[in-house]
């Protein structure tokens, strides 16, 4: 089931089909979400956790402080989105929305507390407190509307994406490579969830409108990308990443997800 499912997932909406035929997809409901996330749980990679944590030194001392914060990024409780999603779910008369939350919640904890698990094998305390996601934390006070929280987070995940990319690259640590091919597997379906959902909310918006929507969130990306380096940048250059490199994959992820995220790219 849940193969059947990933494969209808994709950051795209290109087909090879006739131009007559109207091959765009539909919007998934959150009942076919939900049947998701949980065969997706039911479906993990198994980790070898016999081997010990496998990591040098040398990579560890690249890559470490990076992953604590990014794991700790990982641990929200979640509880402010799930208030988030019963209005969003009032408004939209979609009670099951809030369950399907709270399974991209405990999905996310999952990611955080996998890499818990990793330091703790390679002997690393887990950090209580990071800045920039101290700086995220105040910031989700206002992330109260759905198509904020929504955006933000499509963000964030298309830069987790070369984030788990490059530490994986920059280990031969056959745990956290695994983990990082767990997440990066598991971040594609929630680029398509959210982007979706944004399409749902900007449904029949007018042009003016979705301008003054895409040039904010075109600010926004370019903040958070540069954030994302400078946090990060040690890490990223340990697995393959130059400024450059790292700018334009980052750009090329986001050009895809906000076809996505287009009310026209659906049925």
């Amino acid at each position: 089931m849940r193969s059947a499912m990933v494969e209808a997932l994709t950051l795209t909406t290109e087909s090879t089909a006739p131009a007559s035929a109207d091959v765009r997809p539909v919007v998934w409901t959150s009942a076919e979400w939900i049947a998701y996330f949980r065969a997706n749980a039911d479906n993990l990679l198994d980790i070898p956790w016999e081997t010990g944590a496998g990591v040098t030194p040398e990579e560890l001392a690249e890559i470490v402080s990076s992953l604590s914060a990014w794991q700790l990024g990982e641990t929200s409780d979640g509880s402010r989105l799930v208030r988030t999603a019963e209005k969003h779910a009032a408004k939209f008369n979609d009670p099951a929305f809030v369950d399907l939350i709270r399974l991209f919640i405990a999905e996310e904890q999952r990611h955080g507390e996998t890499l818990g698990l990793f330091l703790d094998a390679a002997g690393v305390p887990r950090a209580r407190r990071d800045l920039g996601d101290s700086l995220f934390r105040v910031f989700r006070h206002f992330l109260m509307r759905m198509e904020v929280w929504a955006t933000v987070v499509v963000i964030i995940e298309v830069h987790a994406m070369l984030y788990y990319a490059a530490i994986r690259r920059a280990t031969r640590s056959a745990v956290l490579r695994r983990i990082c091919e767990q997440i990066l597997r598991d971040e594609v379906p929630h680029i398509r969830f959210q982007c979706e959902r944004l399409a749902i909310i900007r449904r029949g918006r007018n042009r003016v409108l979705m301008g003054l929507t895409a040039a904010a969130q075109r600010v926004l990306f370019v903040g958070i990308t540069a954030a994302v380096w400078i946090g990060h940048r040690r890490a990223l250059r340990a697995g393959g990443f130059t400024f450059r490199r790292f700018w334009r994959n980052a750009w090329a992820q986001m050009g895809r997800a906000w076809q996505v995220m287009n009310p026209k790219a659906y049925r």
